[in-house]
């Protein structure tokens, strides 16, 4: 049942009273590494000023562990994947921080970073996490919250903000997805259903908004002591004020030697790691300029209403790639008819490269996630292809902007450089991309409101 988000926020008991990230950052400074595990690149829609890496040699690892910065990110893709595959990739780079760690003599915190409607393949990756390190864990904490998305947890139920009616997430589009789809909005029903049996809903822990509000961080750390065998913890959040006071409870249960693994969307990755707010990224911040390319394949309706809107711009030429052509044997092509037209409009123009607006669900060999692998690899192949560098590449959607991340951009190393709006993060391509020095944005399917991928165009041609 929905509920206006002003008339239940109302309800609520007020914030903790004062900021606790000067103390949050004191800590980082001498704790373990914050280490982002991000099954898609949206996770890192909220930090600045951090890694990201593609991929996780021991070398890499090290190098970024002997690194002051308290942060860095692994891009997975694994939501992409099976859970079978996301199962080995876990496992694959839990061994490998390990190693890493005993090498650099840096203990690490590790994060789970998915989707803050709730689809991805949790338990199976952070089981996963656990077995690979090789180190138990007293909980693992759930915390979907996240602000700049519009995500909050009320009461245990987790809440999608739809123009200010808070919806159940289970009543969403997003429960429905054709991968990753739930019936429970209820956050302690969910995490029972994901475990396949291995936790019931009353065997879930939680932190409510009153442990936070009135007991602060005394209140959390004694609940989080209780926890033991990586039972698992919902935590509820609907300011940033929550987490502070809810990560300051961590670190000092972890100073006890208490460990904990976290399953959480982007949000709590800022205040986990002691990062200030950074002010939006500007058109001259940006070098902004016109010659831009944008490529959509995130079908779900905001991504579609975004795409409709951004069509309307001036000097924008728009080309539709129709799915079933994609999957059948006249890709080929589609690609390189679509090749030659990006080419040409380059020039002088923004181009719009975005999918048929028809949900295929089902392809020629098997079911939902083989259509999105199959699509995503055809964008990847025809992005790599062009001989014309774009002022400026827009990725749209989780899949597709890590597809093109990796695939057809080569990023080995990218710097995230902070958001020009909010939930829509600007990278920096390494040396090593195929087009260095490029600002690449990772623009989440199910982030922004109808204008939003226009506007982010119009700040990147520096007409705002």
């Amino acid at each position: 049942m929905s509920i206006r988000r002003d008339e239940l926020f109302a309800q609520l008991p007020p914030v903790w009273p004062v900021t606790l990230l000067p103390l949050i950052q004191q800590h980082v400074q001498h704790a373990a590494k914050l280490v982002v595990l991000d099954d898609d690149p949206t996770g890192t829609q909220t930090v600045h000023d951090v890694p990201v890496l593609t991929h996780w040699s021991d070398e890499a690892l090290v190098a970024e562990l002997q690194d002051a910065n308290p942060v860095m990110y692994i891009l997975t893709n694994s939501r992409a994947y099976s859970a079978e595959r996301a199962r080995a990739i876990n496992l694959e780079i839990a061994a490998a921080l390990r190693r890493a760690s005993q090498t650099a003599g840096r203990q690490v915190a590790i994060v789970s970073r998915s989707d803050s409607t709730l689809r991805g393949h949790y338990a199976v990756e952070t089981q996963a996490l656990i077995e690979g390190l090789g180190t138990p864990v007293d909980g693992v904490l759930v915390v979907p919250f996240f602000l700049e998305g519009g995500r909050y947890t009320v009461g245990d139920t987790h809440y999608v903000d739809e123009q200010g009616w808070l919806i159940p997430a289970a009543e969403t589009e997003f429960a429905r997805d054709a991968t990753f789809g739930y019936a429970e909005s209820d956050l302690r029903e969910w995490v029972a259903a994901r475990s396949h049996g291995a936790w019931r809903a009353d065997q879930v822990a939680s932190i409510t908004l009153d442990d936070l509000r009135n007991g602060g961080p005394r209140q959390v750390d004694l609940k989080l002591s209780q926890l033991a065998d990586a039972q698992p913890c919902v935590v509820n959040a609907t300011t940033y004020r929550d987490l502070e006071v809810l990560v300051a409870g961590i670190l000092a249960s972890e100073l006890q030697g208490h460990r904990y693994l976290y399953r959480t969307a982007a949000s709590f990755v800022r205040v986990r790691g002691g990062l200030e707010p950074a002010a939006p990224l500007t058109a001259q911040d940006l070098c902004a300029r016109s010659g831009g390319l944008v490529v959509a394949g995130s079908y779900v309706g905001r991504t579609t209403a975004q795409i409709e809107a951004a069509r309307q711009l001036p000097n924008l030429v728009a080309i539709e790639l129709d799915v079933p052509a994609l999957l059948g044997a006249s890709a080929d092509q589609t690609l390189a008819a679509a090749r030659v037209r990006i080419e040409d409009a380059l020039q002088q123009h923004d181009v719009l490269v975005y999918t048929s607006r028809t949900l295929v669900t089902a392809g020629p060999v098997g079911g939902a996630l083989d259509v999105g692998q199959r699509v995503s690899a055809a964008l990847v192949a025809l992005v790599a292809s062009l001989q014309t560098r774009p002022a400026w590449v827009i990725a749209k959607g989780g899949i597709t902007s890590s597809d093109i991340a990796t695939e057809a951009l080569h990023i080995r190393r990218a710097w995230v450089r902070g958001q020009a709006i909010p939930g829509v993060p600007v990278w920096r391509t390494g040396a090593e991309s195929l087009w260095p020095d490029l600002d690449y944005v990772v623009f989440p399917g199910n982030v922004g409101g109808p204008d939003a991928l226009a506007r982010m165009i119009t700040i990147l041609r520096g007409e705002c």
